[in-house]
């Protein structure tokens, strides 16, 4: 479950920008406290889903336990390059590599950042990659849709936290750890980064894009379970809506030829011996894709309705 913490190299980051004596093991005990918050998430989140999602849960957890190691170790090993000017002095202080070392702080932050997403993901197995088939579908997006707008505003208000008050200390639903840690990590951070907040525009806009296409999964389901389309009759056979399984369906009198058997396969159609029928999804696509075939076109105006 834990990964190898790089004492010494905590030891000497923390010499390099601190006057007060290192605590050997501390750097330890931070990290696998985090790990131990992790798992808790995992552990939460296995009571909720089903069986068959633990093993990529595990999988998730232990991906989140060696990049937080991996991170952590580099973070103090670029600590530990260049001593601060209240350690060094200010007489020859190597500012062009202090500026180097500003920049891997950042680019470990931002590393940092993304492997906190881990968390997300592991709260989201079993509950994303929702089946339109799913009875339930439009609701567990509807859960989906309301957690990411909570994220949203959450990072939101965080950062407008931050530029009023310049710390993360007090904002609501945040413990004081990870406020704490922010306002570190904040201080060797870019400039821009430190005017607009600790949640960057590329999270808002991912988080945004992410409830774009919720809402509009949401809109496409709607709209089906309220469609009236029926199907059609065609010469040799019959094109019906399976609202129950979600499928559109077509049944043959007769065997297909193997022209015909291709071009439904083409339009990403299979074979159902349990239905009896060649079906695919039941979407604006597969409606599309099903007109195209010209063999199958209705024998009567009567095409349905959407």
């Amino acid at each position: 479950m834990y990964n190898q913490i790089n004492e010494d190299s905590a030891r000497r980051a923390k010499e390099a920008n601190s006057f007060s004596d290192y605590r050997q093991g501390s750097a330890t005990v931070e990290y696998r406290a985090m790990v131990d918050e992790a798992k808790e998430i995992a552990e939460k989140q296995k009571q909720i889903v089903d069986p068959m999602y633990h093993d990529k849960i595990d999988k998730l957890l232990a991906r989140y336990s060696a990049k937080l190691a991996a991170n952590f170790n580099s973070r103090n090993e670029i600590d530990a390059r260049v001593p601060s000017i209240m350690i060094a002095g200010g007489s020859n202080f190597p500012t062009r590599k202090k500026e180097k070392q500003n920049a891997a702080r950042d680019r470990n932050w931002k590393e940092y950042e993304d492997i906190k997403e881990i968390l997300y993901k592991i709260r989201g197995v079993g509950m994303g990659g929702i089946s339109a088939d799913d009875p339930n579908a439009i609701d567990k997006l509807k859960e989906q849709l309301e957690d990411a707008e909570e994220r949203q505003s959450f990072m939101k208000n965080a950062n407008a936290y931050w530029r009023k008050h310049g710390t993360m200390k007090g904002y609501p639903n945040m413990p004081d750890e990870e406020a704490a840690k922010i306002d570190e990590q904040m201080k060797t951070a870019y400039s821009w980064i430190q005017k607009n907040g600790p949640f960057g525009d590329y999270k808002l806009k991912n988080n945004n894009a992410n409830m774009r296409r919720i809402k509009n999964r949401i809109a496409e389901l709607e709209k089906h379970t309220q469609s009236t389309f029926d199907g059609w009759e065609f010469e040799g056979g019959k094109v019906v809506v399976n609202k129950e399984i979600n499928r559109l369906q077509i049944f043959f009198d007769e065997k297909p030829n193997d022209d015909l058997r291709a071009e439904l396969k083409r339009n990403a159609l299979k074979w159902a011996p349990s239905q009896g029928a060649w079906q695919r999804q039941f979407t604006d696509n597969a409606l599309y894709a099903i007109k195209r075939i010209k063999s199958i076109s209705p024998t009567s105006s009567n095409g349905g309705s959407t």
